[in-house]
This record gives C-alpha cells, sequence and structure tokens, in this order.
C-alpha cells in the first residue's frame, strides 16, 4: 500500500530543489525590506508554528535578531493595538488562506510592522497579498492531511529569510540539503525496529533542543494526527524539570539532535539516562553516539545544524506513516481534521 502521505515525502527533494531555485535569489529583497528593523515576530499555527520555532532559534543564533512567536489572539479577539516600529512580522500559513494568520499579518502591518508571507498557496492566496513580501514555496498540491513538503519547503524559505537578514552561515549549505533529504528517504535507519517499539505504546515523549527543537514539536504533532498517540514535544532542558518523570516501560522517548552542534551531548546523556532507567530511547539523527545511546535509531541528515532541521523530520515522517498503518491508521485522512483549519 502506498498511501499519499508515503508519495508526499518522497517529492521533498524535488520541491526543495525548486523552491531554492525560486527563493534564493531573492535575499536581496529580503535585506532591503529588513533594513530598517530589529526584531522578528513569527505568526502561525499548527504544523507552520513549528516551522517559526526553527525560525526563531535560526535567526537569534545564526542573525543575532530577538525574534519570538505572536499570539495571534491579541490581534483576532483581545484587538489590542500593540508597537510594532522596528519589527519584521512572517506570517507562515501553508495554505495561505488560515483566515485568522492573514487577519494577524494585516494587524501587524497596522502597527508599523514590516510583514512577509512565507505561503504554498501562491502569489494570489490572501497571505501573499497581505504581506510586503511574499517567499512562495513549490512543493506542489499536498492532498494527505498530515503536511510533509510543505513543512520542509517552510524551512528551506526561513533559511532563505536568514540568509537575507545576514546570518552567519554558509548559504551553499542548503544547496545540500534535497540530496541529504533524498538519502533519507532511501535509507532511514532501523524503522521497523523504532515502530515495533512505538506500536501498541499509550504515549511517547518526544525531545530536542535548540535548532532540534522545532523537529521535536512536528515529530509529536505528526504522531498525534496520524497515529493518535499522546505524544509530548519537550525541549530536553524542560523534559529534565519535572516531565521525565512520565518516561518509563510504557512511555518511550524518541529524541531528535543534529550530528553536530552544542545540544548534541545533552542529548546523549539524556538518551544514556532514560534507558539506564529501563525504558526505551528511540535516536533521530545525533550520528553514531546518539546511536548508540539508544534503543533503536533513525538516520539523520549530513548536514550543518543550522539546516539540519530540513533533513532531521523526514525519517520523523516515514516513522509517522509506517505507524499508522501498523495501527490500522490511514495516516492521509486522520480523524477529525481538515487540510485547512480555522480557528475563531
Amino acid at each position: 500500500m502506498t498511501t499519499k502521505m508515503r508519495s508526499e515525502i518522497a517529492e521533498q527533494p524535488a520541491a526543495l530543489r525548486a523552491t531554492l531555485d525560486a527563493l534564493l535569489p531573492r535575499t536581496e529583497e529580503v535585506r532591503r525590506l529588513a533594513q530598517d528593523t530589529r526584531h522578528m515576530l513569527f505568526i502561525a499555527r499548527g504544523t507552520s508554528d513549528n516551522a517559526a520555532v526553527y525560525g526563531r532559534y535560526l535567526i537569534e543564533a545564526r542573525a543575532g535578531r530577538l525574534s519570538a512567536l505572536a499570539a495571534p489572539s491579541i490581534a483576532t479577539t483581545y484587538r489590542r493595538t500593540l508597537d510594532l516600529d522596528g519589527v519584521l512580522a512572517v506570517g507562515l500559513s501553508q495554505s495561505g488562506r488560515t483566515e485568522e494568520i492573514v487577519e494577524t499579518l494585516e494587524w501587524a502591518k497596522a502597527c508599523g510592522a514590516k510583514t512577509v508571507a512565507i505561503t504554498n498557496g501562491g502569489e494570489e492566496s490572501p497571505l501573499a497579498q497581505a504581506a510586503d513580501l511574499a517567499l512562495c514555496t513549490l512543493a506542489g498540491e499536498e492532498k494527505a492531511v498530515p503536511a510533509t513538503k510543505t513543512y520542509t519547503t517552510q524551512l528551506a524559505a526561513l533559511a532563505v529569510l536568514a540568509l537575507g537578514l545576514g546570518a552567519d552561515v554558509n548559504g551553499d549549505d542548503l544547496r545540500r540539503v534535497p540530496d541529504a533529504v533524498e538519502k533519507l528517504i532511501s535509507d532511514p535507519g532501523d524503522l521497523d525496529a523504532v515502530v515495533d517499539g512505538l506500536a501498541g505504546k499509550p504515549g511517547v515523549v518526544v525531545s530536542g533542543r535548540g535548532l532540534a527543537f522545532s523537529t521535536a514539536l512536528e515529530l509529536a504533532l505528526k504522531l498525534k494526527e496520524a497515529c493518535y498517540m499522546h505524544a509530548m514535544g519537550l525541549s530536553y532542558a524542560d523534559l529534565l524539570h519535572g516531565p521525565i518523570a512520565v518516561v518509563d516501560e510504557d512511555t518511550p522517548a524518541v529524541l531528535v539532535a543534529s550530528g553536530e552542534g552544542p545540544t548534541l551531548a545533552g542529548t546523549i546523556s539524556l538518551a544514556q539516562r532514560v534507558t539506564g532507567a529501563g525504558a526505551s530511547a528511540f535516536g533521530v539523527g545525533g550520528g553514531t553516539e546518539l546511536a548508540a545511546a539508544s534503543t533503536a535509531s533513525l538516520n539523520g541528515p549530513d548536514l550543518p545544524e543550522w539546516v539540519s532541521p530540513l533533513g532531521l523530520i523526514v525519517p520523523g515522517q516515514l516513522l509517522t506513516e509506517a505507524l499508522a498503518r501498523r495501527l490500522g491508521i490511514d495516516p492521509d485522512a486522520p480523524r477529525g481534521l481538515n487540510k485547512v483549519t480555522q480557528t475563531d
């Protein structure tokens, strides 16, 4: 059985190549728009909110700009006017048609912010029309409800945004991403063992830190959406402050890390602590060291930390799709969900 979700996972290398070809030449437009701004405000919900977490960490860590995630209800429910002079507001929506996100981006502009849209909905989408600058991804139509290729191309657009903001990174690293994703699709690691380890478990803790935190949140969301698991996405710093008590033989941990960077050592230590307590720890990425400390592991991309989240989520997507099928769930159409979600 080939699900739409599995087919769309396989389309990601081509979607990433097309998106990077379209957006990398536009870094100068980003620089000009942002030249009189100091801070960043990301406006999103759901999967797009997880992408925004990547944007926040990337731009704070590598471009040196204070960044925050917006609370759209301040604009849409409380109707509060804020002083957003000097802010670059970035609205993210795969469809470009989520009314709350469009309204909040319009609110940010009315409050004095410069505005950017990141969407797969095209230049004619309401979100793109509302923005000063639209960075439109080229993932093509996505039919499965769980976002895959629209998520990774959002991350690519955020990486291009960071380049336009002067991030201290090597932009050539982005061109390596599609090949790295292609390799992960063909060789995700010990997928069957991780599926076996999660099947039948009522819940799971998914944890990462820093730039990998966004991947932990997104993988937890996918396991909730498509596998109906009680999946908790946490920074491993927050996990150690109490919630680690829920990790036991019935609640395994999935630990996500780049193969390099300042959070890798802590992730390895956490895996050793989990397995030492008799629970299962399943690694995603983190190289050979995290794999050695884990019960079973999925491969990560051979990429620098700043772009690793574009690849790290891919084995997690494959895990979600395979686990859903193991559990007898159609991952293309999870119960109670639609492709575009509107909120009051």
